[in-house]
C-alpha cells in the first residue's frame, strides 16, 4: 500500500520544511527537513495501542499510548515524564489532559468546533493556546496561535489523505502524538532558521551558538599587545598546557582550540597581580600609607562650613515658637460640656441605678452578704 504524506511547513509559507510524516497502516514515520528519522510510531491493533519507538534501535519502545472507550493512557519509561491521560467527555465533542493520572490536574482541553479543534491551556477555564483549523477539501490542517484568528504556527498538507480523518476523536489523539514538539526539537528548529539567514553553519553540538570562537588568552596575558608584539610581528601562540582536567597551569593557553573549554589560572595561585591606580604596575603594598590618605586629607581642606552654620541657635527655632504663640482655640472651645453631651442624654434617656448600689462596700471587700 502507498504511504500517505504529510508535509509541514513552518509559518504560512511553503518554503521552509520542516516535518515530513509518512503516514501507513502499521505506524508513522516523522522526518525532519534534511529527510532523517527522528520519531518512529508503531501501530498494534490486536491490543489497540501505539508505541513510540527509538529510530536508532526500533526495538526499543520510548513510549506506549493505550486506546479504550474512555479515552487514551500515555505510558512513559523515562524518569522525569509523568503519565498523561485523555479523557471523552460530553459525548466524545471534548478531551480534557490530565498530568500524572486519571486524579491528576487538568492541563489542557480539547474542544470539537465547527471549524476545528480549539485547544485550551491551564485547566478547564484557561485561555485558547492555539487552535486546529480543518481547511475545506480535507487537503490541510492550519495550527494557528492564540486563538482563530491568531498567527499561523504550522500548516500541515495532505496527500494520499483526507484531513477529516483526523477529527474523530481517536485518530486526533493520534494526530496529536506524532505532531507534537518538545521544547528541545523546537530550539533545534530556531537556531537552525538563525543559521540559513546568517548564511553558516548551525552550531556545534554541545557548544552554544553565542559562544566566542576566536584565540582567547588566559589573564596573565595583560601585559602582551593581543597577538602582536612590540616589534610590530604576530605571535605565535603557545600549546595547551597538558596538566590534569579541570585544573589550569600558569603557562599562556589559547582558549579558541577544539576542546572549546575557557582555561583560567587558579584562584589560589602564588602570583599577585599588581593593583593599584590604572596604568600603575607597581605592587599595593609598596605606597606608603601617608600617600593613600594624602588625597583624602587634600579633599577635607577644601571642604567649607554651609550656611546653616551661620544662623543662631535661636533664630532657627524662632519661627517655629511664633507659630505656636498663634494658635487660636477652635471652636468647640465656646462650646458648653452639658451642651456638648445633651444630644447623649436625650437619645439614652435617663440611666438607672443599678443593682450593684445596693450591696454594701463591707459585702463587696469580704465577699459574704451581711444580714
Amino acid at each position: 500500500m502507498t504511504e500517505s504524506v504529510i508535509t509541514e511547513f513552518t509559518g504560512s509559507q511553503r518554503e521552509s520544511i520542516s516535518r515530513i510524516y509518512r503516514y501507513s497502516v502499521s505506524g508513522v514515520r516523522v522526518l525532519d527537513g534534511h529527510d532523517v528519522t527522528r520519531r518512529l510510531y508503531r501501530f498494534d491493533p490486536s491490543s489497540n495501542t501505539m508505541t513510540e519507538n527509538d529510530p536508532a534501535q526500533p526495538g526499543k519502545i520510548l513510549r506506549r499510548f493505550v486506546f479504550d472507550n474512555y479515552g487514551m493512557l500515555e505510558e512513559t519509561f523515562s524518569f522525569g515524564q509523568p503519565p498523561r491521560t485523555f479523557r471523552y467527555e460530553a459525548g466524545g465533542r471534548q478531551i480534557v489532559m490530565r498530568e500524572g493520572g486519571d486524579y491528576g490536574a487538568v492541563g489542557k482541553t480539547f474542544s470539537f468546533e465547527g471549524n476545528g479543534i480549539a485547544e485550551t491551556a491551564f485547566g478547564r477555564d484557561g485561555s485558547v493556546e492555539r487552535v486546529y483549523v480543518f481547511e475545506p477539501g480535507g487537503e490541510a490542517i492550519t495550527i494557528r496561535s492564540g486563538g482563530w484568528y491568531g498567527d499561523v504556527e504550522r500548516r500541515l498538507v495532505c496527500e494520499r489523505i483526507n484531513a477529516a480523518v483526523f477529527r474523530e476523536p481517536e485518530a486526533f489523539l493520534q494526530f496529536l502524538m506524532f505532531t507534537e514538539k518538545s521544547a528541545r526539537e523546537a530550539e533545534a528548529e530556531i537556531d537552525e532558521q538563525v543559521a540559513k539567514i546568517r548564511g553558516t553553519s548551525s552550531a556545534e553540538p554541545g557548544r552554544s551558538r553565542f559562544a566566542y570562537t576566536g584565540p582567547r588568552y588566559a589573564s596573565d596575558d595583560t601585559g602582551r599587545s593581543g597577538g602582536v608584539s612590540a616589534d610590530r610581528s604576530p605571535v605565535q601562540p603557545p600549546l595547551p598546557s597538558r596538566g590534569p582536567p579541570g585544573r589550569s597551569s600558569g603557562a599562556r593557553v589559547a582558549v579558541g582550540d577544539d576542546t572549546g573549554i575557557d582555561f583560567i589560572p587558579d584562584g589560589d595561585s602564588p602570583r599577585d597581580f599588581p593593583r593599584g591606580p590604572p596604568g600603575s604596575r607597581e605592587r599595593s603594598t609598596a605606597i606608603p600609607i601617608e600617600e593613600r590618605f594624602q588625597s583624602s586629607r587634600d579633599d577635607d581642606q577644601t571642604l567649607t562650613p554651609g550656611r546653616s552654620a551661620s544662623i543662631p541657635l535661636d533664630e532657627r527655632f524662632r519661627s517655629s515658637r511664633e507659630e505656636e504663640r498663634t494658635l487660636t482655640k477652635g471652636r468647640s472651645a465656646s462650646i458648653p460640656l452639658d451642651e456638648r453631651f445633651q444630644n447623649a442624654e436625650d437619645e439614652k434617656g435617663k440611666l438607672t441605678p443599678g443593682r450593684s448600689t445596693r450591696i454594701s462596700y463591707e459585702e463587696r471587700k469580704t465577699g459574704k452578704r451581711t444580714q
